[in-house]
């Protein structure tokens, strides 16, 4: 079945649009929606079906799932990391919302959830109303993962909606149209070993967050 093309205002998100897309993710469903770097590919995380398609989608094998958690802000952090020092909680408060992704010790409930052996798991809070506001009335984090083409970069006709859904509208569930997105992905920061390591330089500047 064909997706729906969702219009949502990324400054003032019409809460009934959101409640729309909330409701195909309640249902196992996968969208494409806009956030502060590129479009990201997304379900909710307690939906088994969604994250295989997802994975098949992005040719990944289940058990080595490498996506990220979209969260509404830190406070349901601890649900899915084991605990987090102190110095890295700060940095993580500076940083978001923003173009930043966090490799953290998962907890227990994440292996549960993705069924992976994957011991990290990635925290994003974009700076773009439009997950937030999703995740939020969701009550939950969604499962996400960049947009990317075949080569696995990310292209510029990704970052136009309506071309994404041309591309995808036979893949996905929804594809939520928040205007032109970016090209440049979010910085990833893995604090899971004894030293800090910068995993990728994208969109966030290091300098303001250390």
């Amino acid at each position: 079945m064909k997706a729906k093309l969702i219009k949502i205002n990324p400054d003032n998100p019409q809460l009934n649009r959101i409640e729309e897309v909330v409701n195909i993710l309640k249902k196992g469903g996968v969208i494409i929606y806009p956030t502060d770097t590129v479009y990201g590919i997304g379900c909710d995380i307690y939906s088994v079906k969604a994250v295989e398609r997802i994975c098949k989608l992005r040719d990944i094998d289940p058990s080595k799932i490498n996506l990220s958690f979209i969260c509404y802000d830190l406070s349901d952090i601890s649900t899915y990391t084991a605990s987090i020092d102190k110095s890295v909680y700060k940095v993580m408060k500076k940083a978001f919302p923003g173009p930043f992704t966090f490799i953290l010790p998962a907890s227990k409930m994440v292996p549960r959830v993705l069924y992976t052996k994957k011991k990290s798991v990635g925290i994003r809070v974009p700076d773009h109303n439009i997950p937030r506001m999703i995740v939020k009335e969701l009550d939950s984090p969604i499962v996400t993962a960049s947009l990317k083409d075949d080569e696995d970069n990310v292209m510029e006709y990704l970052t136009d909606p309506e071309l994404i859904f041309e591309k995808y509208g036979d893949l996905v569930d929804a594809v939520i149209d928040g205007g032109v997105g970016g090209i440049k992905p979010s910085t990833i920061v893995d604090f899971t070993g004894k030293e800090i390591e910068i995993l990728r330089e994208g969109l966030g500047d290091i300098e303001k967050i250390f």
